[in-house]
C-alpha cells in the first residue's frame, strides 16, 4: 500500500491557501527552500505536478486543484475530530472563534451571537472583527469557527465554503431629536435633501440603499461614508445626519443611543449569512446561532 505523507500535505495545501511559498513559508515558521522540497517530494510521491508558474505566482495544476479538495477535507475531517474530543470534556468551556465582517452593525452581531454564550454548557467566545477577505482566509487556515457575513461567499476563492442564511430584516433611519423632527414627516420623500450617513459604497446594502432611493427620485445630501457602523450610529447619535440600521435591532438603538425613528423600509433588506467550512455545521455553539436566528430572532 502507498502511503501519503500528511506533513507533505499540510505544506502543499499551506501553500495553496496562501497563493505563493514565500507566503507559507512565512505562516509555518520555515525557510523557503524547506518548504520547496516538501512540494517536490509530494508531486513525486503523487506521480503529478501540482502547481504551474505564471510569472511571479502559483497556479494550481488540474491534479493540484483535486489534490487541493481532498486537503481541504482531510484537514477537515482532523479539526472535527480535535473539537470532538474537546466537546467530550464536561467541565472545560466549549471555544468558539467567530469572525464578524466590519460592516456588521454591532448590536447586530451581538444579538446574533448572544445565544452561544447561553447555552448550558459554558462556552468561551472569540471574536475578530476584519474585511470579509481576510477573514475567509482565516476561516480556511481553520483559525475560525464561522464567518458572520453582510453576503454569501462568492465563488472566487480557493477554498470551499457553505453559507447559511441567518435571516434578512428591513431598514430603519433614525436621527438625533431636533434632526428627526425636522425630517420625519412625509418618509421616505423626507429624505429628499437631508444631510445623510451611510455606509461604504463596497458594501451590499449601500448599493441597495442607492437603488432604492434612485427608483424614488430622492436625493440626500451625504454627509459622510463608513465602513465602521458603530462609528455612523456615533455621528448620527451627535446630529450630523440620519444613518439606517437594521429593523431587528430597531428598539435597541431609540433606546441605548437616544435618538429616534424617522421611518423605515422593507423594500430595502439586509441580509446576514454563517459562513462555515462544513455543509452541516456541527459545533454545538454554531448550532445554537443557526436555530435562534431562523427560529426566534429574524421570526
Amino acid at each position: 500500500m502507498k502511503w501519503l505523507n500528511y506533513g507533505h500535505l499540510h505544506y502543499f495545501w499551506m501553500i495553496a491557501r496562501e497563493g505563493s511559498m514565500v507566503r507559507a513559508a512565512e505562516e509555518l515558521m520555515v525557510s523557503q527552500p524547506t518548504i520547496s522540497t516538501q512540494l517536490k517530494e509530494l508531486e513525486e510521491s503523487l506521480g503529478h505536478r501540482l502547481f504551474d508558474r505564471v510569472g511571479r505566482g502559483l497556479v494550481l495544476t488540474e491534479a493540484g486543484r483535486v489534490a487541493f479538495n481532498y486537503a481541504n477535507e482531510i484537514f477537515s475531517l482532523g479539526q472535527e475530530l480535535v473539537n470532538a474530543l474537546e466537546h467530550r470534556t464536561a467541565d472545560r468551556p466549549l471555544r468558539l472563534a467567530v469572525g464578524i465582517v466590519d460592516v456588521i452593525p454591532k448590536t447586530v452581531a451581538m444579538r446574533l451571537l448572544k445565544p452561544a454564550t447561553q447555552m448550558t454548557h459554558a462556552v468561551r467566545l472569540t471574536c475578530h472583527e476584519d474585511k470579509g477577505d481576510r477573514l475567509l482566509a482565516d476561516l480556511a487556515a481553520r483559525r475560525l469557527d464561522v464567518v458572520i457575513s453582510d453576503g454569501p461567499i462568492g465563488a472566487g476563492h480557493a477554498f470551499e465554503g457553505f453559507n447559511h442564511l441567518l435571516g434578512e430584516c428591513g431598514m430603519s433611519f433614525f436621527a438625533a431629536d431636533d434632526l428627526a423632527r425636522k425630517y420625519r414627516r412625509g418618509f421616505p420623500k423626507c429624505l429628499d435633501g437631508a444631510p445623510m450617513l451611510l455606509p461604504s459604497s463596497h458594501t451590499s446594502v449601500r448599493r441597495a440603499l442607492d437603488l432604492w432611493l434612485d427608483s424614488l427620485r430622492i436625493h440626500p445630501v451625504v454627509v459622510a461614508d463608513f465602513d465602521d457602523a458603530a462609528l455612523m450610529s456615533s455621528f448620527g447619535q451627535d446630529g450630523a445626519g440620519i444613518f439606517p440600521a437594521p429593523s431587528i435591532v430597531e428598539s435597541r438603538i431609540q433606546r441605548e443611543m437616544g435618538v429616534r425613528l424617522v421611518g423605515r423600509t422593507t423594500v430595502v433588506k439586509e441580509r446576514f449569512y454563517a459562513v462555515s467550512l462544513e455543509e452541516k455545521p456541527k459545533h454545538p455553539a454554531v448550532l445554537a446561532i443557526l436555530d435562534a436566528a431562523r427560529e426566534k430572532i429574524f421570526q
